[in-house]
């Protein structure tokens, strides 16, 4: 129904409200409607903004983004976690209306004394409103004013047109007319929702033992083991520690090296493949250790300002005890036996999928089940999931896990793992994912990337947080294959900068490029499938290491507040197809701005012409540079340090090689 001022399209509306919008504290984002009404007369608007206890936040007034659109708009900010709402107002203003009359009206003499009359009156309805220590007087004055007729008719005009007056009205306006809409819900969450640096590790691989003969099993690291590697971790600048699956795997059709069909006698089998003899999704493997051993591995990284995510993989292998425990889980061929996942080919024999058909009792299980088992989990300190496969469950069952888990603990962040469809990406992260994962890793291209976050920036960052994994253990992009150092400099420069949370998994910043077999996105010795111990110490002291650089990325990340966000992200133009310039501003907690220009060719050097817009200079906050006449100002170059002299249009070469990647990131020189 529309109201006597119509508030329309009121944005953020996430599935119209349904799904509740999301924000961290201390983020802005816009809530905008078309407001208008019948006639000349002059009308209001503003955001009621609620926390979780009805307490309502400061006034926010909108205004109309381009003058005769009917759109208008203000920049809200939820200081704190919870579940939050706004709604937006509409409203006639009676004293703004007079006024625009009364400045035609009064100096041509048409009814000046009925006019000046009418404004008295009104700025008494507007006192009483007022405190006192606000500006009530400054009201009442206005009034006296307008109605003393020992004054000159222009002077009594004028005293009700001062600014005092009006920086008293513009937070106390008389309103009549107020049309609300209803409250549209907003998720406040922790800030680590938004903002994250995820390294992923395998604890069996760190401190493992290969054999000598192959008649000899290996010995598998442990989480004491895996221990010794978070500081180097830490020292790169990531805040959580991605684990896989680190329950038991399964015997039964164990994959080998490569995806073999059979392990052999020592193989260690996918992580993935969860569940034996000695457990399932409860339990821990027992080659990685204890409780204990776990509970040392968390508060290690803990100590060092880390975070430990697990990687939530709801499947089982065929020894994981569900299997015997509970076949109504599982969907049953011709022959009774459970299908296996990827049935029909090409199948995954070491795994098989639950079922969620197979009736509300089941179904209803599988939920409670799940939660138990992440509540587990948690107890042990995890308060982040990477949830694999997400897009292969229903979405209806993770609303409803996700919603119970948050519910009472809205810490626990989940990204979906999700490399999907754009629509099932999106209503993964309505039904309750913090983060998730996007296609990143195949978008390559100058305008595959402008178009990818142009949508991800747009209205779809009102739900969704990307999560950019510049490779995964099973995603090896074409582009790093061939791609050289250079290649995983520029991902890892496009990653870091053009999303709040990034990733990569261990052997990146090795540059480890080579794949099991032409055209697969498989690596050879996948450590998804065998033990793969690393000599870190001698590759970073010979120089092989990009870790200097991902270390250098994070630490800008948490330097500059405009790279923690994503809503402001505008791209530049530039005369290269293979040179791409974006930027990001934010003003809180402080003005920042930072400008990136990345050369897309691993190859090949590239020369381009960079053209800075005016909102974009004014931006960087250059209008009194500007306005003296200046053509050129400085700029810091954050990769190297150096002092640049930019303008309005900027020659760049960006030259391919000599240790450093082939880009700028710029902020502005004080």
């Amino acid at each position: 129904m529309i109201g006597r001022i119509p508030v329309l399209d009121v944005r953020p509306l996430v599935d119209c409200g349904r799904h509740p919008a999301k924000a961290v504290p201390g983020e802005s984002f816009l809530v905008s409607a078309t407001v208008f009404r019948e006639g000349p007369g002059v009308i209001g608007a503003n955001v009621v903004l609620r926390d979780s206890t009805g307490r309502c936040g400061p006034w926010t007034p909108m205004r109309e983004l381009e003058p005769g659109t009917d759109r208008w708009g203000a920049e809200i900010t939820p200081d704190r976690e919870g579940r939050w709402t706004y709604a937006v107002e509409a409203w006639a203003d009676p004293i703004a209306t007079w006024r625009q009359l009364a400045r035609v009206k009064v100096p041509a003499g048409t009814d000046a004394e009925e006019t000046l009359e009418e404004g008295a009156l009104l700025h008494e309805r507007a006192a009483p409103q007022v405190p006192r220590s606000a500006g009530r007087d400054t009201l009442l004055a206005a009034a006296e004013a307008l109605r003393d007729a020992n004054r000159p008719v222009a002077s009594r005009l004028s005293a009700a047109l001062t600014p005092q007056v009006q920086a008293v009205l513009d937070r106390f306006p008389l309103r009549e007319l107020v049309t609300a809409t209803r409250p549209m819900a907003l998720q406040v969450e922790r800030e680590r929702a938004r903002f994250a640096s995820w390294y992923g590790l395998f604890p069996r691989s760190e401190g493992a033992v290969l054999p000598e003969a192959e008649d000899e099993p290996p010995v598998s690291g442990t989480f004491r083991t895996a221990a010794r590697r978070l500081d180097a971790v830490a020292e790169m600048g990531f805040d959580v520690v991605c684990l896989p699956p680190v329950h038991p795997v399964g015997e039964t059709s164990r994959k080998g090296p490569g995806n073999a069909m059979s392990a052999g006698p020592h193989g260690v089998g996918s992580p993935w493949a969860v569940g034996s003899s000695a457990g399932g999704h409860d339990a821990l493997h027992p080659d990685l250790g204890t409780e204990e051993d776990f509970a040392y591995f968390v508060e290690r990284a803990r100590s060092l300002g880390m975070e430990v995510a697990l990687d939530f993989a709801l499947q089982c292998s065929p020894d994981h005890p569900w299997i015997k425990e509970h076949p109504e889980w599982f969907a049953h061929g011709p022959d009774g036996a459970a299908v296996h996942a990827g049935d029909p080919p090409p199948a995954h024999q070491d795994v098989h999928q639950l079922s969620f058909d197979q009736g509300p009792d089941a179904y209803g299980a599988l939920v409670r089940e799940t939660v138990r088992l992440l509540r587990l989990w948690m107890a042990r300190g995890v308060r982040v999931f990477r949830v694999d496969d997400a897009h292969a469950k229903p979405v209806a069952f993770w609303e409803k896990v996700l919603g119970d888990i948050n519910r009472s603990d809205p810490d626990v962040v989940f990204l979906a793992g999700a490399f999907t469809r754009p629509a099932v990406m999106r209503t993964l992260a309505k039904a309750g994912f913090q983060q998730s994962c996007t296609p990143f890793p195949w978008r390559n291209k100058k305008q595959e990337l402008t178009d990818h976050l142009t949508e991800l920036a747009g209205e779809t960052a009102n739900y969704l947080r990307p999560s950019f994994f510049v490779n995964t253990p099973d995603v090896l992009s074409t582009y790093l294959q061939e791609g050289g150092r250079a290649a995983f400099q520029t991902r890892a420069v496009l990653a870091a900068t053009l999303s709040p949370s990034w990733g990569l998994y261990a052997g990146y910043e090795l540059c480890e490029a080579a794949p099991s077999r032409p055209g697969s996105e498989e690596y050879l010795h996948a450590e998804k499938y065998e033990l793969r111990p690393r000599d870190w110490g001698s590759a970073e002291a010979a120089g092989e290491s990009i870790a200097p650089l991902i270390g250098r990325l994070n630490r800008l990340r948490r330097r500059h507040p405009a790279l923690q966000e994503l809503r402001s992200l505008r791209f530049h133009h530039c005369d290269s197809p293979d040179v791409i310039a974006f930027s990001k501003h934010c003003d809180a907690p402080r003005a920042d701005t930072v400008l990136v220009v990345v050369n897309l060719d691993p190859h090949n050097t590239r020369e381009t012409t960079l053209t800075l817009e005016e909102d974009a200079l004014s931006a960087f906050g250059l209008g009194a540079a500007q306005a003296a006449g200046a053509e050129t100002f400085p700029v810091r170059d954050e990769l190297t340090g150096a002092t640049l002299q930019w303008g309005r249009e900027n020659h760049l070469r960006l030259e391919v090689g000599g240790g450093s990647p082939a880009a700028r990131i710029v902020t502005l020189l004080p």
